[in-house]
């Protein structure tokens, strides 16, 4: 019965991935139109335009939209390999692909004693939960290499590092599983990989790394945490103004610099907190080094200037993994990111009109997603540190056992 049973278990699970994966391609392709702005365009105008200019040997350096680090170009690039199809068309249908990637690689994961399939339940739920910005974007492509990354760390560690080199070279952020992986060699891998992968986009194209100075002037993007402040001061006469800057709709203003400021503090007080974690932790079990990615992701999109829809995407990939370990203490803060996907998608695109509008109902969504991200930040660091890191009771003297202990007291 229960292997009958774990089939049946696994035949509903591929059944809902295929019914709402359909519905997603449905709305990208626009057969089914998804109400608010245009999420394709992203694709079919800017991602285009600099495929037009990649296939060129170099890479967008006067355009400060481009703000992805060299790797990025490949998956601009990806659409070439499908030339029966528009451009558009093959993107999506990549995106698709590496959306089944990244549930296969669960489904493996999730193989052996004390795992679970946890961890693919949630990805097929929470993707169509973000609407077609999923497939509008590439970052359920690096999320599929992350994953990989995170899957490999326990007995592939130089396999390991090397994706999460190669992820970083995509879109950054997977650079941050690396503060969980123990092993010199996993290491000793991403920078070979890092250094040689970057290297080789240095000398062949031109301009690899302009994408560097054109994050210095960025605003606060209104749908980040630090947006908070502006919504509601722009009901008290707050005169600033929101535009599409940088490749992203953000509040300028006065001010603004100061609560960017504030965010970028805040990400290094994280960033601080991990490292203090990575120095104290003594603990590790198989499922470790996906809980210290997943949190560390965590605090990282919370306090940044930018919560773009499409990083959802990020928590949901690496939330999954840790879900794969029955034994993984990140079912709730895994839960908090599955609740906030849907809030996500109304923000962003459903009601984008309300959130730039800064009026009651965009200020209430923002309000209940991020409170949900901040919620699940909190409770995924906590579950961190206490399984990790021994309490002070715990800790052994370094002076060895007292004078009174070293004493026999005769009966």
């Amino acid at each position: 019965m229960e292997p009958t049973a774990a089939r049946g278990s696994l035949a509903g699970l591929l059944g809902i991935w295929g019914v709402t994966r359909a519905a997603l391609l449905l709305c990208v392709l626009k057969v089914v139109v998804f109400p608010g702005p245009d999420v394709t365009s992203d694709v079919s105008v800017i991602y285009r335009g600099w495929y037009d200019v990649l296939v060129t040997g170099t890479f967008p350096q006067d355009d400060v939209t481009w703000q992805y680090p060299p790797a990025a170009a490949l998956a601009v690039l990806s659409p070439a390999v499908l030339p029966f199809l528009g451009y558009a068309t093959a993107f999506f249908v990549l995106a698709l692909v590496a959306d089944a990637a990244a549930l296969a690689l669960l489904l493996r994961g999730a193989r052996g004693t004390g795992r679970s399939r946890r961890g693919a339940w949630l990805w097929v739920a929470a993707v169509p939960l973000l609407g077609p910005t999923v497939y509008a974007r590439y970052d359920v492509m690096v999320t599929a290499v992350a994953v990989a990354a995170l899957l490999a760390a326990g007995r592939h560690p130089r396999l390991a590092g090397a994706l999460m080199a190669f992820g970083a070279l995509l879109k950054v952020w997977p650079a941050l599983l690396l503060l969980a992986v123990r092993r010199r060699g996993a290491w000793v891998s991403a920078a070979v990989t890092g250094v040689a992968v970057a290297g080789l986009f240095a000398v062949l194209m031109p301009g690899a790394f302009a994408f560097l100075g054109f994050q210095q002037d960025r605003g606060t993007e209104v749908e980040s945490l630090g947006s908070l402040v502006f919504h509601v001061a722009r009901h008290h006469g707050w005169d600033g103004e929101v535009l599409l800057n940088y490749g992203s709709v953000e509040f300028l203003g006065p001010y603004v610099s100061w609560v960017s400021t504030g965010a970028l503090f805040l990400t290094g007080a994280a960033l601080a907190w991990l490292v203090l974690w990575r120095l104290l932790a003594t603990r590790f079990a198989p499922h470790t080094a996906a809980e210290a990615a997943f949190t560390a992701v965590l605090l990282f999109t919370v306090t940044s200037r930018v919560i773009s829809p499409q990083y959802m995407v990020w928590l949901v990939g690496t939330a999954a993994v840790c879900l794969c370990f029955r034994e993984s203490r990140m079912g709730r803060p895994a839960a908090l990111v599955l609740a906030a996907c849907p809030v996500t998608m109304l923000e962003f695109p459903v009601w984008f009109g309300h959130v730039v509008a800064s009026d009651a109902p965009g200020i209430t969504l923002l309000t209940i997603r991020n409170g949900l991200l901040v919620a699940a930040s909190l409770l995924a660091a906590r579950a961190l540190w206490r399984a990790t890191v021994p309490a002070r009771r715990e800790i052994p003297s370094a002076a060895g056992p007292s004078w009174a202990e070293r004493t026999t007291v005769p009966s």
